[in-house]
């Protein structure tokens, strides 16, 4: 019963649409976020990710479809589901000129954490956000990076079981982002997490999963290692002192297609699951081509997101189509 319960979503979208005067901006998006997941969230200005964030969020109601927060229809029960979320926006809602103490006391009070957990509870966000030595500091005084932990501790005060972050290290220094990187890390241990944010290498370095939406329509949702795969493409680029004809390395199993490059280079295209550098190399060595340079190709994780978000594409889960 335990591993069932915990094997539940906590956040559950269901065929999320939402209209504008007849134009959809959101167009039947689905997905689950469990305990444990740190979902990276992208898409292009305008794309309706904003959208989408606001109706999980009960800030928008949709025009078709529900939401559920941790077993709680967000539509039906919107007290008790919104008190189940943890949101950071985009410019954290701080009290400057309160300390740190006084302010997360005071969003304590306002998500109804009772009097006798509330010292517990602001010892516990103060602990995860490496804010303990700085309760008695004025929130104006800190650096923007300990601000951002003042954000995220005030979105996790009462213990919600779903964290949405949206940029959450915008205008960070390099060793800020470090920090703030690792804090979200640490809370995909005890929530699940939902990131939103334009930082393409902040989805690989932090979120076990992503998923991005173009034009209303979600086009790809996958694990990051699944994307890992999707980058590895089935090409090779060579090098030969003494190239053979075409005909030579087409003999070669998996090669489908040997293509001539500047600079006397060439771009062998393979089958995805038979890469052939092992029995080139083999095969070179044995012809005496002098074989001196090797490169497998890859695509990056901001050219999907351009494929996707640049081209007229169906909606994939878990398995996207990219032509590199």
């Amino acid at each position: 019963m335990t591993d069932t319960i915990a094997s539940l979503p906590l956040v559950a979208a269901q065929h999320l649409s939402l209209a504008y005067d007849g134009t959809l901006a959101v167009h039947d998006v689905s997905f689950e976020v469990r305990r444990g997941d740190v979902l990276g969230f992208l898409g292009p200005n305008g794309a309706g990710k904003s959208t989408t964030m606001q109706m999980i969020t009960g800030n928008l109601a949709p025009s078709a479809g529900q939401v559920f927060i941790d077993g709680v229809d967000i539509l039906d029960d919107p007290k008790h589901a919104k008190a189940r979320i943890g949101y950071l926006p985009e410019q954290p809602p701080l009290y400057r000129e309160l300390t740190v103490d006084e302010y997360l006391r005071f969003c304590a009070r306002l998500n109804h954490v009772h009097k006798e957990r509330l010292n517990g509870a602001l010892d516990y966000a103060k602990q995860r956000c490496g804010l303990t030595d700085c309760g008695k500091r004025l929130i104006g005084h800190l650096s923007k990076g300990y601000q951002q932990r003042v954000g995220i501790a005030q979105a996790i005060i009462h213990g919600p079981p779903v964290v949405i972050l949206d940029e959450p290290t915008v205008g960070l220094d390099p060793i800020q982002i470090r920090d703030i990187r690792n804090l979200i890390r640490e809370l995909g241990n005890d929530h699940s997490v939902i990131l939103s944010t334009h930082i393409l290498p902040e989805i690989q370095a932090i979120c076990n999963r992503v998923q991005i939406i173009n034009k209303g329509s979600l086009v790809l949702a996958d694990t990051i290692e699944g994307l890992r795969q999707r980058m590895q493409t089935s090409t090779l680029t060579i090098a030969l002192r003494r190239a053979p004809n075409s005909t030579a390395l087409l003999e070669i199993p998996g090669v489908l297609n040997a293509e001539p490059l500047p600079a006397g280079r060439i771009r062998l295209h393979h089958t995805p699951d038979q890469n052939p550098a092992e029995a080139l190399v083999e095969r070179s060595v044995r012809e005496q081509w002098g074989l001196y340079e090797l490169v497998p190709e890859r695509i990056s994780l901001e050219d999907i997101f351009v494929n996707l978000t640049t081209s007229e594409t169906d909606v994939v889960t878990g398995v996207a189509q990219v032509t590199p």
